[in-house]
């Protein structure tokens, strides 16, 4: 129970300090976001942690927190100390905290955007790699340059041999399933002609 309590402070105190540069810039340093990150895994392990801590190291980690807790007011002190009076004047004026807050929800919102323009972009991304791909080739066979009259016995010439006519019509294809009922089609038309010629 008491561990649980100490992390929930603990990821208060982490949160606070990395937001510090957002709400009070006179008061942070160049190091709070290292420093607040620490005590976000600080409270992090002792909220998660709660059950194996039990009599002799619970009493560390309390004794722990409180020399945390010491040190962080004294160093708050420091810094308050090192302000201008107008300037501590200005962090006490409720004009003051209004407009980091306006600043920090407007930061959030841009925060948010961003990250929505990005997960958008992430499911394109992965919608375009689902997608089949398209090789962008066009298969082309010509008709008729098929001689089925030619002797069995003789070699068979290659197309390199004998281009295509000029005349005959070419087939563009854009997909296998045309090219599949093409093949079909022309096996169909050679057993046709092969019935043809035994007959």
């Amino acid at each position: 129970m008491l561990a649980t309590l100490g992390g929930a402070l603990a990821l208060l105190l982490g949160l606070a300090v990395l937001l510090l540069p957002l709400l009070v810039p006179e008061l942070s340093r160049g190091r709070d976001a290292v420093w607040g990150a620490v005590v976000l895994m600080l409270g992090l392990v002792l909220a998660t942690s709660s059950d194996r801590l039990t009599g002799a190291p619970m009493l560390g980690v309390l004794c722990g927190g409180l020399l945390i807790g010491r040190l962080g007011v004294e160093v708050a002190q420091g810094r308050w100390r090192q302000l201008t009076p107008e300037e501590q004047q200005r962090l006490r004026s409720g004009e003051r905290w209004q407009t980091a807050l306006q600043q920090l929800g407007a930061a959030a919102t841009r925060l948010l955007t961003l990250l929505g323009e990005r997960s958008q972009g992430l499911r394109e991304w992965l919608q375009e790699r689902r997608q089949p791909k398209v090789s962008g080739k066009l298969w082309v066979r010509p008709e008729g340059t098929q001689n089925h009259d030619q002797d069995p016995a003789k070699p068979q010439a290659s197309e390199a041999d004998h281009p295509p006519e000029a005349d005959a019509p070419l087939v563009v294809v854009q997909s296998f399933d045309e090219i599949d009922a093409l093949l079909a089609d022309s096996s169909d038309a050679n057993d046709a002609n092969d019935a043809n010629d035994a007959g």
